[in-house]
């Protein structure tokens, strides 16, 4: 009866025990666990309102960490850092020790994340989450290990990053335009300064120079009005005060401002969303998911992208500040009509040329070498923010159509956004060509 007495109290006690213990979390499938770690730095993005230029830099060095610790899952891969300006060589896995690399990739990509962004406490509540449910899965040999290789590959990213001429121009002074014809100047209806006039002399990551690829010059000043000058802000103001519902969409879908100043009345608030790369960080993910692409794979995608994105808007910064030609706005209410204001708010930075259009080239130049030219897909990037999603048969074709957005909206002339788009494919091409991880 003693021996019975205790076996009963010790069965008890571990009932009461067990009850206490929280099952395990299952594994994220390995791809997903990257698109989560996008999405939860896209987030980030957004609420510290980051400059387009600026935002691609930290896609850049976060998805070149992902997937350098990453790659080491498959073999087929090679580095990407080891074919770009600046890298130190990076730490590699111990032989004959196990890794679980996507922990490695995730710890990689939020040990650079939590460098080049604000708002690092945001990135908390969900790392904790993904590192429990990998402690609930590895042995505590293995997840140590990889986390610690994640960790040793994003402090080499962030050396890089140090002495990209990014940290050395953030006391830079305030660009004002120049008051003469054809130059920009600050655009209502708030008049900002121009953003990042220095970005054009960023440490590039794999073209050659930032006027690698640069595009003639653009219509010089004319008051003539059969003069090419004119005919384009002429086209503009005649175009933007025609639109058809479906060049009204067009426009709005691609808008991508992350700062939108909305007045109302004697009231103003800020209308936050996603940035031009960010909405092609989106697409990337859309296209990883459709094929249901591995997590190297993945990780390539975001990173050839990301690659494509910071040096296009190098490249096109470049060409931005060397001219710093008017925008539409200034020259239709000086010249045609001084109450006129686009259908798009106009970006507080010079016209030629077009951003999202080399960007956008660039980054579908890319993705139809990775996924195929005749990648027909849904995009949702924007549903979240705006509410609308666009049918698309390839990449190109999304690109075209973000070109074409920007004379819709009234902030680019066509011939901007048509020399934008052919640097973009340029880069986006030369980039993949020299970038390219498996044979």
């Amino acid at each position: 009866m003693k021996y019975l007495k205790i076996g009963v109290t010790f069965i008890g006690v571990l009932l009461i025990s067990n009850c206490n213990i929280k099952p395990k979390v299952a594994l994220i499938p390995d791809s997903e666990v990257l698109h989560l770690n996008e999405y939860a730095l896209t987030q980030v993005i957004i609420y510290d309102v980051f400059t387009p230029p600026v935002a691609s830099r930290i896609y850049g060095y976060t998805a070149l960490a992902s997937y350098e610790a990453c790659r080491f899952a498959d073999p087929k891969y090679s580095s990407i850092i080891s074919k770009l300006k600046g890298f130190s060589t990076l730490p590699i896995p111990e032989i004959g020790k196990k890794y679980n690399f996507t922990l490695a990739a995730t710890k990689a990509f939020f040990t650079v994340a939590r460098k080049v962004t604000f708002s690092v406490d945001s990135f908390k509540k969900y790392e904790d989450r993904i590192y429990n449910m990998y402690k609930d899965n590895l042995d505590d040999s293995t997840y140590l290990r990889s986390t610690k290789l994640g960790e040793e590959i994003g402090k080499v990213i962030l050396k890089r990053a140090a002495v990209d001429n990014y940290p050395q121009t953030r006391s830079k002074p305030k660009y004002l335009g120049e008051n003469s014809p054809a130059k920009w100047r600050p655009t209502p209806p708030d008049y900002m300064d121009g953003v990042e006039f220095c970005w054009g002399t960023m440490k590039q990551f794999a073209v050659d120079s930032s006027s690698q690829f640069a595009p003639p010059p653009p219509p010089s000043f004319s008051e003539d009005k059969n003069s090419d000058y004119v005919k384009q802000y002429t086209a503009v103001y005649n175009t933007n005060k025609n639109l058809t519902k479906e060049q009204i969409e067009i426009a709005k879908f691609w808008d991508d401002n992350p700062f939108v100043v909305v007045h109302n009345g004697h009231l103003m608030f800020v209308d936050k969303k996603i940035t031009p790369g960010g909405h092609w960080i989106g697409i990337t993910t859309i296209a990883c998911k459709q094929t249901n692409a591995d997590v190297v794979k993945t990780a390539e995608a975001y990173a050839l992208t990301a690659v494509a994105l910071y040096d296009a808007f190098i490249c096109c910064w470049q060409v931005k500040y060397h001219y710093s030609y008017a925008r539409p706005v200034t020259l239709i209410n000086e010249k045609i009509d001084n109450g006129w204001l686009p259908l798009l708010q106009t970006p507080p930075f010079p016209e030629y040329t077009a951003g999202h259009s080399t960007i956008s080239a660039a980054s579908a130049a890319v993705l139809t070498h990775e996924f195929g030219e005749n990648f027909a897909f849904k995009d949702t990037s924007d549903l979240h923010y705006i509410g609308m999603q666009r049918n698309f048969i390839s990449f190109t074709k999304a690109a075209e159509e973000t070109s074409i957005s920007r004379f819709y909206g009234g902030i680019h002339f066509l011939n901007s956004s048509k020399m934008g788009a052919q640097q973009g494919n340029k880069i986006g091409n030369y980039i993949w060509n020299k970038l390219k991880t498996t044979n």
